[in-house]
C-alpha cells in the first residue's frame, strides 16, 4: 500500500466563488470563503484552481478577483508557498496565436499578479478543430517569454492529449497538467489504459475535477436527503437510489479510517494517481478534505470501489462535459 505521502496532493477548486446560479453565491458570502482559503494554507492544501469564465452574471470573474484578493493578503512566504493556476475559456471570438493576450493579461489583473500556470480550458477538436492550435501556441509564446511558468490543458481525451503534448515539446514548452472531470461516479480516465495510464506514461500531472460528484458524494445513504436547489437537486434526484450501495460501502470505509465519504471519494483519485480539487468554501470543507492527507486506501479498498464504480450503468454517472475532446 502507497504511503498518504506518496500520493497526490489534494488542491482546491473555485468554481463556485462567484457562481449564483449553481452554488447559489452571494457576496455576503465572502468571509466565509476567505475562511475556507486560510484554513486551506493551514492544512497544507496548497494548488488552486480557477477559471477566466468562473463567477455567473454580475459575477463574472468574482473567482479569480477573491483569489487575487486572498493571496495578496498573505504573506510573502506563503503567497510563494501556493500555485494558482486559471484557465483561458476558447470564446468563439478568441482567435489566432495572440487570441488569448487580453484574457491573459485580465487574469493576470484580477489574481493581482499571483499566476503561476495557465490552462486551456476545453479542446475545440470536436466543432472548430482549427481554432485550438494558434492559442495554445500563444499560450506556448507566454512561456517562454516568462509571462506565466506553466502551461497545462484541461478536458482533452487521449488523442487529442497526445497531439497537443507533442506540439508543445516542438516548442521546448513542458506540458504540466490535464485537468479533467473524474470521480466515483465519472471514474473513466481511470479505467485499465485510459487516461490515467497515458498521464503516467507521457509524465504529465493528471488533475481531477469534480471529485465528489458536485457534492454527492459527501451525502451519507439512506432516503433522499433534501435537495439542492437548481440542476444539482435534479441531478441528486435522479442519481440518488442508483448509487445507495457505492454510498454504503464509502461510509463503511470512512468508519474504517475514522473519516468522512468525502476523504474516501478524494482518496480513491489519489489512489489511481490524480490530484482531486474538491470545491472549498468553508474552513470546514477545508477541514474534511484535510483529513485525507493523512491516510490512504489499500489495494483491496481501492479494488472494491473499482468494481462498484465501474459497474455502474451510464444511468448512474455524472453527466460528461460535452466539450471534451477524444
Amino acid at each position: 500500500m502507497p504511503s498518504a505521502a506518496s500520493l497526490p496532493a489534494i488542491g482546491v477548486g473555485t468554481w463556485a466563488w462567484g457562481n449564483s446560479f449553481l452554488w447559489g453565491y452571494q457576496p455576503d458570502q465572502d468571509p466565509a470563503l476567505e475562511a475556507g482559503f486560510r484554513r486551506c494554507l493551514e492544512r497544507g492544501l496548497l494548488f488552486f484552481d480557477t477559471a477566466d469564465s468562473y463567477g455567473t452574471g454580475r459575477f463574472n470573474g468574482r473567482s479569480e478577483l477573491l483569489l487575487g484578493r486572498f493571496s495578496a493578503a498573505l504573506s510573502r512566504e506563503q503567497r510563494e508557498a501556493l500555485t494558482v493556476a486559471t484557465k483561458l475559456a476558447p470564446f468563439p471570438w478568441r482567435l489566432g496565436r495572440r487570441g488569448f493576450e487580453a484574457a491573459l493579461e485580465a487574469s493576470r489583473q484580477r489574481l493581482q499578479g499571483k499566476l503561476d500556470r495557465v490552462q486551456l480550458h476545453w479542446s475545440t477538436a470536436r466543432y472548430a478543430p482549427w481554432q485550438e492550435r494558434p492559442l495554445l501556441e500563444g499560450l506556448a509564446d507566454a512561456v517562454l517569454a516568462g509571462r506565466v511558468a506553466e502551461l497545462g490543458v484541461s478536458n482533452m481525451g487521449p488523442q487529442r492529449l497526445r497531439q497537443v503534448q507533442a506540439l508543445l515539446q516542438e516548442r521546448g514548452v513542458p506540458l504540466r497538467s490535464l485537468q479533467v472531470q473524474a470521480s466515483l461516479l465519472a471514474p473513466e480516465p481511470f479505467r485499465p489504459g485510459g487516461l490515467a495510464q497515458l498521464c503516467a506514461e507521457l509524465g504529465i500531472a493528471l488533475i481531477a475535477y469534480s471529485p465528489l460528484a458536485l457534492g454527492l458524494l459527501a451525502r451519507s445513504p439512506g432516503p433522499l436527503p433534501p435537495l439542492p436547489r437548481g440542476p444539482r437537486g435534479l441531478l441528486f434526484r435522479r442519481l440518488w437510489f442508483r448509487i445507495q450501495p457505492l454510498l454504503e460501502m464509502m461510509q463503511e470505509l470512512g468508519q474504517r479510517h475514522g473519516a468522512s465519504q468525502a476523504a474516501v471519494a478524494l482518496n480513491w483519485c489519489r489512489a489511481h494517481g490524480a490530484m482531486p480539487i474538491p470545491g472549498i468554501r468553508s474552513a470546514d470543507q477545508a477541514d474534511r478534505a484535510a483529513e485525507a492527507l493523512a491516510w490512504s486506501l489499500d489495494a483491496g479498498e481501492r479494488e472494491r470501489l473499482d468494481q462498484l464504480a465501474l459497474g455502474l450503468g451510464a444511468e448512474a454517472r455524472m453527466p460528461a462535459n460535452p466539450f471534451s475532446s477524444r
